[in-house]
């Protein structure tokens, strides 16, 4: 389970969601826009020349108090409109945002009960929007006891606070947590990492303690200039990593960068595609060198991976061999199965045909006699959420930046046009 369009996305700061959150969800990406008002002025002629005043003069002496001149038809029909206007605006942002709906309220407060999913009937192929929306808030009785053998891995974001209690409560459950709180990104010629702010050190404590292991998801947004062709570099990018889960107390962590990747045009490029996948074993082998603080094993690399769209994988998929590849020296893949649909193609998040396909399709490596064994390592994901696709005609005017920005943050596969933009906007800013 990963974070979105989001993730994914973010991180200190909580973007506005488009739709309810997850207790503790995949990967959330939002958008942020904003609208462009343009501003006209009025611009006026040359001046006649001036004619001579034949008014009577005025009475310098101020009016009285008492005079009041009665009011106009006009005034009171823009004094009675601004009102009702206001009321228009108000509502209108109510039914935009999903405050004001016409579906009766459900409630948040957790339920428990003793019968499992399979012996209330809920494990089935054709699920309802009702019958999600009436069993959203009951939760098994056993916290402890687990069902599936198999390590599973929760993402908790900061803009959802219920994560981080539903992450405590179930802990005895989940074998990793992943808290979304970090982003790697350049400062001109040097690596920051931010969102140590996020850290709470109770929190990790009290799922550590009950066997969970901690690894926190960092975004790889750096230039790949920066880190990939300079070798100084490289090493700054896993020092910064490494010394953050020491510091910490981490047990590892959850990177996501592919998809950054594939719109810097990396993985189109084989000498800097076999550059970028040696940059994750280099890190990899530099977090198995390190013990973890709450367990007995080292350090562990999780890495995100976006699920295929299409049958007949492109460079900008993560194919079987690139996990044959990296299988050594990583410890985990986390295999983005959700969003599947856009506003654009509204339909299901994850269609149950799309997510076999996805990874019998990562597992299908010719000559490898590891199949099995890779299985094991990929992490499925499964989206806490639904969404609610609303057709509007607002139409929003961004400037280039706006737009370059979005593309920047999105996790989304683009078009092949718009990658080209985005590699002519690249090199221009690199000679700038």
């Amino acid at each position: 389970m990963q974070p979105s369009r989001n993730p994914t996305a973010q991180s200190p700061k909580p973007p506005r969601s488009q739709k309810a959150s997850p207790v503790w969800t995949t990967h959330h990406i939002t958008i942020h826009s904003s609208l462009v008002a343009s501003s006209f002025v009025a611009t006026a002629g040359e001046m006649p020349p001036r004619r001579r005043d034949r008014r009577r003069p005025r009475d310098p002496s101020p009016p009285s108090s008492d005079a009041r001149a009665p009011p106009s038809a006009s005034g009171l029909r823009l004094t009675l409109l601004v009102p009702l206007l206001l009321l228009a605006l108000v509502l209108a942002a109510l039914g935009f945002s999903g405050l004001l709906s016409r579906s009766p309220p459900h409630s948040q407060t957790l339920q428990t009960t003793a019968h499992s999913v399979y012996e209330r009937g809920l494990v089935k192929r054709d699920v309802s929007a009702r019958e999600i929306l009436a069993e959203h808030t009951r939760v098994s009785e056993n916290r402890s006891q687990r069902n599936f053998p198999n390590p599973v891995l929760a993402y908790v974001t900061p803009w959802n606070s219920k994560g981080y209690d539903m992450a405590k409560l179930f802990s005895k459950k989940l074998t990793h947590v992943s808290p979304v709180w970090y982003d790697l990104k350049s400062d001109r010629n040097r690596l920051v990492l931010e969102g140590e702010h996020n850290f709470d050190a109770k929190w990790v404590s009290e799922l550590q303690s009950n066997g969970s292991l901690v690894v926190p998801r960092i975004v790889l947004e750096a230039f790949p200039a920066v880190f990939l062709l300079e070798k100084k570099q490289k090493e700054k990018a896993i020092d910064l990593i490494v010394s953050e889960c020491r510091d910490k107390g981490y047990d590892g962590i959850v990177l996501e960068s592919w998809s950054r990747w594939a719109i810097y045009g990396v993985l189109d490029d084989q000498e800097l595609r076999y550059m970028a996948l040696q940059f994750l074993k280099q890190l990899g082998e530099a977090l198995h060198s390190v013990s973890s603080q709450s367990s007995s094993r080292h350090l562990e690399l999780i890495y995100v991976i976006p699920a295929p769209r299409m049958q007949k994988l492109n460079n900008q998929d993560f194919g079987p061999e690139d996990l044959v590849h990296l299988a050594d020296t990583l410890d985990g893949f986390s295999l983005m199965t959700y969003d599947f649909s856009g506003p654009q193609n509204p339909g299901p998040s994850a269609p149950l045909k799309w997510v076999h396909d996805s990874l019998a399709a990562l597992l299908s490596a010719k000559g490898s006699s590891h199949s099995s064994s890779h299985s094991q390592m990929i992490f499925l994901g499964i989206n806490f959420y639904g969404n609610d696709f609303l057709l509007s005609r607002v139409v929003v005017v961004l400037s280039l930046e706006e737009i370059l920005f979005i593309y920047l943050r999105s996790t989304s596969h683009l078009c092949s046009g718009m990658r080209k933009v985005w590699s002519i906007f690249s090199s221009i800013r690199m000679k700038a």
